[in-house]
């Protein structure tokens, strides 16, 4: 930019420095020269900062919907704003330069290396060489891939796996406040697949990129997503919310057909444990005496207490039959396996009590010992999430 040229507005001067931004979309269509409707009219906010996936059967608009946020296909009518700005009124070169663009099948150059096919925007908006190296080969690291083994490598060299996060690094390479991804990991088997969605979670807590993420999985969907667009024939959003509202609140028919007859199960992968949900059984310390512990029992009436250390540590458990004699409480209580911390899910804690065949989980704040989680805690608990949650979009609640 020469002196003579006006300053960039603080929109434009945002997205430049690579911050998150907001993608609004204002009466968005899409019709084809054949009267074709690939996309009906869309109000759609993705937030700043959160990762939005569109999901929906083959066909539904979802991939058109994100290509038009890059113009890679330009919409018939409305506005696109990133950030503020009309991205319908931008140079659409400049303006893909500024949006992370990943695909199902990556798309690196063959005949380049892998440091190479990353720093390619980079080298388009005029980094020198050293910063671009700086920037490949700390990318390259995020995603998992050791500069030194890999940078000069040729995409045919790396599996399926690592070509995917090469393509994740390239399309965070100039630190775009957007990145657009479709379908990126189906590519992969699905231990792979699971493992990418991991990492990409992990790296998405680091650099709080807004995502639009198309897929045609419900269960990638879930996984990954903070809100959700269920999208039908003809590119009509049926309802955009997050997991949980979507899993316990289906807007409709169709998104209660996609979603699946199993979504109660799915939901337990985006319910949180609160401290609400947590039963409080007797609880006896390492050191009391057999006696004593028993004494709590019967005043409960229940049939085993939790076992502490003296700083509210879990140890295990004692049962009632095993209260007895002269000696203490940490001499006789069993090892407690079925536990979880406190930021896991009720599939995880459901994981745990059946596979270590436990009536009961222990649920931890690192070490500290909060309550359990009993089958009908947890059904409980899955139940209330239910009924907190309220659709988004208009339409007959289906539980």
């Amino acid at each position: 930019m020469d002196a003579s040229s006006p300053p960039p507005s603080p929109a434009r001067a945002a997205l430049d420095a690579g911050t998150a931004a907001e993608i609004r979309l204002e009466g968005v269509r899409k019709v084809y020269p054949d009267g074709t409707v690939g996309v009906a009219e869309l109000d759609l906010t993705f937030a700043a900062g959160e990762l939005s996936v569109l999901v929906g059967p083959s066909g539904c608009g979802k991939t058109t919907t994100m290509k038009m946020i890059n113009r890679i296909i330009e919409p018939s009518t409305g506005r696109i704003l990133l950030g503020g700005e009309d991205v319908t009124r931008v140079d659409p070169e400049r303006l893909r330069r500024r949006i992370g663009y990943v695909i199902q099948n990556v798309g690196l150059f063959p005949h380049q290396t892998v440091r190479t096919n990353v720093g390619t925007v980079p080298r388009l908006l005029g980094w020198d060489k050293h910063r671009v190296r700086a920037r490949v080969d700390d990318l390259l690291a995020t995603v998992g891939l050791d500069p030194a083994s890999f940078g000069d490598r040729y995409p045919a060299q790396l599996s399926g796996g690592q070509r995917q996060r090469a393509g994740v690094a390239r399309a965070l390479a100039a630190d775009p406040p957007v990145l657009l991804m479709d379908e990126p990991f189906s590519a992969v088997d699905p231990i792979v697949r699971e493992r990418l969605q991991s990492e990409f979670l992990r790296l998405q807590e680091t650099v709080r990129k807004t995502i639009v993420f198309v897929t045609h999985d419900i269960e990638e969907a879930v996984r990954i997503g903070d809100r959700i667009a269920v999208m039908s024939e003809g590119g009509h959003v049926e309802q955009f919310a997050t997991p949980a509202e979507l899993l316990g609140r289906p807007a409709n028919a169709f998104v209660a057909d996609f979603v699946g007859s199993d979504r109660g199960l799915k939901r337990l992968a985006v319910t949180g444990i609160d401290a609400a949900d947590l039963e409080r059984p007797p609880v006896v310390h390492a050191a009391d005496r057999l006696a004593d512990a028993r004494a709590t029992l019967e005043r409960a009436g229940a049939r085993w207490a939790v076992v502490l250390d003296d700083d509210d540590h879990l140890l295990g458990w004692l049962s009632g039959d095993r209260a007895t004699g002269p000696g203490t409480v940490g001499s006789t209580a069993r090892r407690m396996e079925a536990w979880v911390p406190v930021d896991a899910s009720l599939k995880s804690a459901m994981a745990v009590m059946l596979q270590e065949e436990a009536g009961w989980v222990a649920v931890l704040d690192g070490d500290r010992f909060l309550g359990v989680l009993t089958p009908d805690s947890l059904h409980a608990a899955l139940r209330r999430s239910v009924e907190g949650a309220v659709p988004e979009t208009a339409g007959s609640a289906i539980v």
